[in-house]
């Protein structure tokens, strides 16, 4: 449920990483402020995957109509950080004095909200924070999101259910919702009861393929691989633009005379030292001659993706993310 209620202000943004999420807490959010009343006279949506720009006049113009046939207008405009900073102050001249029979709802996403809407909203408004965040923080959100969902999941379901969909959390809703039609509303699921639904695993943050390699851990990588390519839809040169950040980061430390992690923060343009940390501890692990040789793997997979081997660009990724793990035993053996 949203925090929409009495009393509601004339502005909420609605911030998140994932466009998803933020699209479906934006939904919920509109639904508490329609109420009864009718979408199709309450409601008027501007941007969109469909639209070329935001047209900030016409915007303007929705907020100031009063309401017909109906108690309140709510104005909802996706993507606004592609309004551009005159836009911005716009909006927040008008937001200074509202028309209080409307309810303006703006959506994260297209790039940042500039940051005199972004003061405005927070000001006159209210900011729904609809960020899944990571670790503890990711695991309580979703325990969050299945209680207030329309079905019941055991313990062990809920657990299978993060882990399958890694980091396409934005799928969350709508797999509940096909539990619920298929089951009933508050309908107790086991993990048995809910694998039919699963489909293809989700994606996976880039680091478990970082750490699986820098690890040796071949049969993790290749498994961190194929999540990226087939449920997370990385692009095989954004697999391998991940891969060779990560060697450089390595490269870029080797010899660098770095004797710890802040330090190594520092020459990386890090602000943790935990990444900094780790990158660290392997870039003394492989040593200069087999980091040199990681280098080398990635120079020539990034050429046979782009068509010199003739070998499938799936095919070309697990060779090397499987040599790049043997690459990372050696050198963890002679230690």
């Amino acid at each position: 449920m949203s925090d929409a209620g009495e009393g509601d202000p004339p502005v909420w943004l609605v911030k998140g990483e994932d466009p998803a999420v933020v699209a479906q807490a934006a939904h919920r959010l509109v639904a508490d402020l329609v109420g009864d009343g009718d979408v199709s006279l309450s409601v008027e949506e501007f941007g969109g995957a469909a639209a070329d720009q935001l047209d900030v006049g016409a915007i303007v113009d929705a907020c100031t109509t009063p309401p017909f046939l109906v108690e309140r207008r709510v104005v909802v405009v996706r993507d606004a950080g592609r309004l551009t900073a005159a836009d911005a102050a716009r909006m927040a001249d008008y937001l200074a004095d509202p028309l209080p029979t409307t309810v303006l709802v703006l959506m994260s996403g297209g790039g940042a909200v500039p940051a005199a809407l972004s003061r405005a909203a927070s000001r006159h408004g209210r900011v729904l924070d609809a960020s899944v965040g990571t670790g503890r923080a990711r695991s309580q959100w979703m325990a969050d999101q299945v209680r207030q969902g329309p079905v019941r999941l055991d313990a062990t379901a809920l657990a299978g259910l993060s882990d399958h969909l890694g980091e396409d959390v934005g799928r969350l809703a709508g797999l509940l919702d096909a539990l619920a039609a298929a089951y009933g509303s508050d309908a107790s699921i086991t993990a048995e009861q809910l694998e039919p639904f699963l489909g293809e695993a989700g994606s996976t943050p880039p680091w478990e393929l970082t750490d699986a390699i820098d690890g040796g851990d071949m049969a993790t990588a290749l498994g961190a691989l194929r999540r990226m390519l087939t449920g997370g839809g990385s692009h095989p040169l954004v697999v391998l633009a991940i891969l060779h950040r990560h060697y450089r980061q390595l490269l870029r430390l080797d010899g660098s005379g770095a004797t710890g992690p802040e330090e190594a923060a520092e020459l990386l343009g890090l602000r943790s030292s935990f990444p900094a940390r780790k990158a660290l501890a392997q870039s003394r692990r492989l040593g200069s001659a087999r980091i040199g040789r990681a280098v080398k793997l990635l120079a020539d997979a990034d050429l046979a993706v782009r068509g010199t081997s003739g070998l499938p660009e799936e095919v070309v990724l697990e060779v090397l993310v499987a040599r790049l793990s043997r690459l990372a035993r050696q050198g963890s053996s002679v230690r």
